[in-house]
């Protein structure tokens, strides 16, 4: 890490003088007064040349900074100094978590703040900084701990500090407080996607959301928490047993249903579409059902790239949840030309005709499956074969192209020319 400092010195000879004001410049993450409580240096203290040094090394040994550097001089109008840190903040910063350390989190980041006033939720992955919080936690835990940089959701990566013997991984998950549903269910839910996975709590609790929340979401559970994540080592398998809590809270009734930002299309008619169940029980899978259906209403208007967002308004006190889905349509698409494969010059005559979408019309992107599904159910070629249809998009002029592949049928019986799916039927 680079350092450096810059003196500006009373006389040749090293002097000693009241601090008459200390500042900080270029922090952005840290407070002054962070940065001042650990660098050690207090207003009216004697300090020269060595005080600084001491200082500058303290700020150094925090693993939390690229650049450390001082300057002191004459204050005005006094017999003592005015002072400065210039520091430049290592980044990035990353989440902290503990696992298995044998204390909640809470109690660690407690004890961390009463050694170091600039311990917060965050740190760098600085050597230094690991040692420094390794060197800590073995102390406050009577535990030999390791850190590691760490994959973790969407915050990317965290710093996690764990027993330094090898990780622990989730052997056995059990549930208690649950009622609605049973434990064996939670149970075949959890363990595709927990068993034998390392443990932390944070990426547990995403498991948790994943997995655990949506079955309570289906029966209108959705103040569903997990307050509380215990851990001990099994005693028949390596690994850990992992006891989740869980408050099921009350079921809601789905209240006012209401869609935002579908402009040209009635409203009314995309919640039949959707046949929200306004006065039942609020079940999110077929509400996600319901979002289907509206997304794929609009997307055959053309707007291929429908996006819809759910906004839950719960009321406790009625133990409803209204919605508000906003649709965010997108470009619109058009009908640009239709290819044909496959067929001679009668059957190409035959499919143009019954094609009904026409150029520069909104382009429906169920329409072609539709289309050859209608052919093959209607029996219009003999020995007609697979059929597949492609899409060729073009972004930038918003325009789909569509190519129609018609096969011969495989078995000889069926065939009536190679690669040719035969005249149509009269």
């Amino acid at each position: 890490m680079a350092c450096f400092a810059l003196l500006l010195l009373l006389a040749a000879a090293p002097q000693r003088f009241p601090v008459q004001t200390l500042t900080v410049e270029g922090a952005k993450l840290y407070t002054a007064a962070q940065i001042l409580s650990v660098a050690g240096l207090k207003t009216g203290q004697m300090v020269g040349k060595d005080e600084f040094e001491a200082a500058r090394d303290k700020l150094v040994a925090t693993g939390r900074f690229e650049v450390v550097g001082y300057k002191f001089g004459p204050a005005a109008n006094s017999s003592g100094y005015a002072a400065s840190f210039q520091v430049v903040e290592a980044q990035p910063l990353y989440p902290l978590t503990f696992s298995d350390l044998g204390a909640p989190s809470a109690d660690l980041h407690a004890a961390l703040k009463r050694r170091d006033a600039m311990h917060g939720s965050r740190i760098p992955a600085t050597a230094e900084a690991l040692k420094r919080y390794t060197q800590a936690l073995e102390e406050i835990t009577t535990k030999k701990v390791a850190a590691k940089l760490t994959p973790e959701g969407a915050e990317g990566f965290v710093v996690v500090f764990r027993p330094a013997n090898a990780p622990p991984v989730v052997a056995e998950v059990r549930f208690r407080g649950n009622q609605v549903l049973p434990s064996e269910t939670l149970q075949n839910a959890f363990s595709g996607i927990a068993f034998g996975r390392e443990y932390t709590e944070p990426a547990f609790r995403q498991l948790l959301d994943t997995a655990v929340r949506p079955l309570y979401d289906a029966r209108g559970r959705i103040r569903v928490a997990f307050p509380r994540i215990d851990t001990e080592k099994s005693k028949t398998v390596e690994g850990l047993v992992v006891s989740v809590e869980i408050d099921e809270g009350a079921s809601y009734e789905l209240g006012q249903v209401r869609i935002a930002g579908a402009d040209g299309f009635d409203e009314k008619e995309l919640l039949k579409i959707g046949a929200f169940k306004s006065g039942d029980v609020a079940n999110f899978n077929e509400v996600s059902e319901g979002l289907e259906r509206v997304k794929k209403r609009i997307r055959r208007q053309g707007f291929m790239r429908t996006e819809v967002a759910v906004t839950r308004i719960p009321d406790d006190t009625k133990k409803s949840v209204d919605l508000i889905i906003q649709v965010t349509e997108g470009p619109r698409f058009v009908f640009g030309a239709l290819r044909l494969e496959g067929l001679d010059i009668h059957g190409e005559a035959a499919v143009k005709k019954l094609w009904s979408l026409k150029p520069e019309q909104p382009f429906n992107a169920d329409y072609p499956d539709f289309f050859l599904n209608r052919i093959q159910e209607d029996n219009l070629f003999e020995g007609l074969g697979k059929t597949k249809a492609k899409v060729d998009i073009d972004e930038g002029e918003r325009r789909v192209d569509v190519t129609l592949a018609f096969g011969a049928a495989s078995t000889e019986s069926d065939a009536v020319g190679p690669g040719r799916p035969g005249r149509r039927r009269p």
